[in-house]
């Protein structure tokens, strides 16, 4: 992780100080570029255990900011150990600027598992921003292939709701890869809430994307081969509305049902044998 962090940030962390000092845990404050979004009380509280019986093994990493402390990575050790009611943490203090901190708190994240690929997805459009890189050079300098950043990085184009399905871990990530397949995001939403209720696999759900695709398709042919109609048809059809109009101006009722069908028109006349 240090050699990673050294590539992204431009920093040498073996000519800095590594002390580690006692910092009071209330004196801290989250790092607003974290990643992660959704913290999974369970596992704080497994972790909670383990530092309440081991202690703390490696300590979290913070900078000086405005009078407090900000986290730069360990935010699941510092919740822990607020939630044990610790009065301080083991940390060591860096000096780093603010890209260099929101680097390193998505680099951190990055390297653990437990990140839902939206998060993932949010972390690399970041790092993006923050250095200016391409993809194929973020994915070099995280020992990633390109094809990975690019397949997350898509995800963030899905509409909100599905983002948050992912974010909740209602669907996985291969769920809402086929959504991205439907333009519409209409018909995302319409089979992201059938895929939740029904509780469809990702076979299901590539199935009913295809089905979908396949349906839109049809529904566009028939517009796209009307047929325009020959003169010598035209001429045919508008004579016999033409004859039903004079006849029924001499005062007889006449009855006509007319239906465009493809391939032709039809006409069903019935003319009352006496006058009505």
């Amino acid at each position: 992780m240090r050699e990673t962090w050294g590539k992204l940030l431009g920093s040498r962390e073996s000519t800095e100080e590594t002390s580690v000092v006692q910092i009071g845990v209330d004196e801290i404050v989250s790092n607003p570029f974290q990643p992660r979004t959704v913290f999974d009380e369970d596992s704080i509280a497994e972790l909670a255990k383990t530092i309440h019986t081991h202690g703390i093994i490696q300590p979290i990493v913070v900078r000086r900011k405005q009078g407090r402390f900000e986290l730069i990575a360990g935010e699941r050790r510092w919740r822990a150990a607020r939630s044990l009611g610790w009065d301080t943490i083991p940390a060591i203090v860096r000096e780093m600027n603010d890209a260099q901190t929101a680097s390193a708190a998505l680099i951190e994240n990055l390297q653990r598992e437990g990140l839902t690929p939206i998060e993932e997805a949010v972390a690399y459009q970041q790092l993006l921003e923050l250095h200016g890189l391409t993809q194929e050079s973020l994915a070099q300098r995280l020992g990633k292939g390109q094809s990975t950043i690019a397949n997350k990085l898509r995800l963030l184009h899905l509409p909100q709701d599905v983002q948050n399905a992912l974010l909740g871990r209602k669907i996985t990530e291969r769920h809402a890869r086929a959504l991205l397949a439907v333009g519409s995001e209409e018909l995302q939403l319409r089979l992201l809430e059938e895929c939740i209720e029904k509780g469809w696999n990702v076979k299901q759900m590539e199935e009913h994307v295809k089905s979908t695709l396949v349906k839109l398709e049809n529904e566009k042919k028939p517009s796209a081969k009307r047929r325009v109609l020959s003169r010598d048809v035209r001429i045919a059809v508008n004579t016999i509305r033409q004859s039903l109009q004079m006849i029924e101006k001499t005062g007889m009722n006449v009855v006509c049902q007319e239906s465009d069908e493809s391939d032709f028109y039809e006409f069903v006349i019935r003319v009352p044998k006496s006058p009505l």
